[in-house]
């Protein structure tokens, strides 16, 4: 019961992180993710340290430190192999992937993705805990686009992000961002009608979320439509998505 009691602490405060991480405080998203870390541990769940360790993986990314963001995806992966799911070792691969691009470092992102592929075209996902059940086709398609829009090699990018889309419309955050993605893509490749109307589609999602990446995403999408500056798509995209980036962060 103790260790049960644990396990179900451990996630709750690893979401308190996550909520943390949404809302651009990442101090706290960090001290909350490392003690839902040392929660999991206590109980020996190594799976949910695992995931815990991806998330840290993932924050890290996000914040430009991709020295640390692929030390934690190996640490995950390393976690993940140890409790034998299939899924939480791809998705530490998808991590490392996600890092290297960050970091420019198209080789070792390519090779990151192809042993997350591996994993993922073999995997048994029949034991997998209920909270990694959103580690799906349409996520590691994400994943993906993400990487090729940080290898600036847009028509990768844009196939994973259409494919990122086949997803569970519960999923708002996650859509908005795969959304905003698709536009990004879209505007790397100068294709300004179609990132605008992508990017308007995220607009309106992020507008019913209370979420600082979501924001983020947008500011991305406007910073790659800039060379274009003075169409008219770009010029009604501004329009409407001017007010809620201005919002205080």
């Amino acid at each position: 019961t103790g260790r049960r009691l644990l396990s179900a602490a451990a996630e709750a405060v690893q979401l308190a992180g996550w909520a943390c991480h949404d809302t651009d405080r990442q101090d706290q998203a960090r001290t909350l993710m490392t003690q839902a870390l040392r929660l999991a541990r206590a109980c020996g769940d190594e799976a949910l340290g695992a995931e815990i360790l991806a998330g840290l993986s993932q924050q890290a990314t996000y914040l430009g430190d991709t020295g640390s963001a692929v030390e934690l995806a190996r640490a995950a992966a390393a976690a993940g192999r140890s409790c034998g799911l299939d899924a939480l070792i791809a998705e530490a691969h998808v991590m490392r992937a996600h890092a290297h691009a960050r970091a420019g470092d198209s080789r070792s992102c390519a090779r990151s993705r192809s042993q997350a592929e591996s994993v993922v075209d073999a995997a048994d996902r029949s034991t997998d805990p209920q909270w990694i059940s959103y580690f799906d086709e349409a996520y590691l398609s994400a994943k993906f686009g993400h990487c090729f829009t940080a290898l600036r090699d847009p028509a990768t990018a844009h196939g994973f992000a259409r494919r990122s889309l086949d997803m569970d419309a519960t999923f708002v955050r996650g859509r908005m961002f795969n959304l905003a993605l698709l536009a990004t893509a879209h505007a790397q490749a100068g294709d300004v009608e179609q990132a605008c109307a992508a990017g308007l589609d995220a607009m309106h999602l992020a507008s019913g979320l209370r979420s600082t990446r979501a924001l983020d995403y947008l500011r991305v999408v406007r910073r790659e439509l800039s060379p274009h500056h003075g169409a008219p798509a770009i010029t009604a995209f501004e329009a409407a998505v001017s007010p809620l980036l201005s919002k205080p962060r």
